[in-house]
């Protein structure tokens, strides 16, 4: 058996302990990073999102492309696809101050056009939770034209 000098036992401790502590410092960044990366949008389910559209006259914003839009869409919402949303955003600048529903087909769409808005001033913005496919699961009204 080989002695080894207490230098050694403590690197190795150490290199042992390293690797956990990286390991929950990760672990702790994964976890925390969504809460921080995440826009002041918040995320609402179809239930408050109806809630909003039926009592405060929120604003919904279909953020899709034109051939999804077309395909389906919330009646009385407004067609904005998210690649014009900077270009496009101040055509409902009367909505600032009131609520905003984003749909879309998959979160990353509905993320960026709501920074975009929030950055321009907009106050509540918020993203179907599930976008048109959450709508659709629960059965309430699609429009196609």
């Amino acid at each position: 058996m080989e002695e080894t000098s207490i230098f050694q036992q403590y690197f190795l401790l150490r290199i042992e302990n390293i690797f956990f502590v990286l390991a929950a410092i990760i672990s702790a960044a994964m976890l925390i990073w969504p809460a921080i990366s995440r826009s002041g949008a918040k995320e609402i389910d179809t239930s408050k999102a109806i809630e909003l559209i039926n009592y405060q006259d929120a604003l919904i914003l279909d953020v899709r492309d034109d051939s999804e839009y077309e395909s389906g869409h919330l009646p009385n919402s407004k067609h904005m696809p998210s690649e014009k949303m900077e270009e496009r955003w101040v055509e409902i600048t009367k909505y600032k101050d009131k609520p905003i529903v984003v749909i879309y087909k998959s979160g990353i769409r509905s993320s960026h056009a709501s920074n975009i808005l929030q950055k321009n001033g907009f106050k509540q913005v918020h993203n179907l939770i599930g976008g048109i496919d959450a709508w659709k699961r629960a059965s309430l009204p699609i429009v196609k034209r």
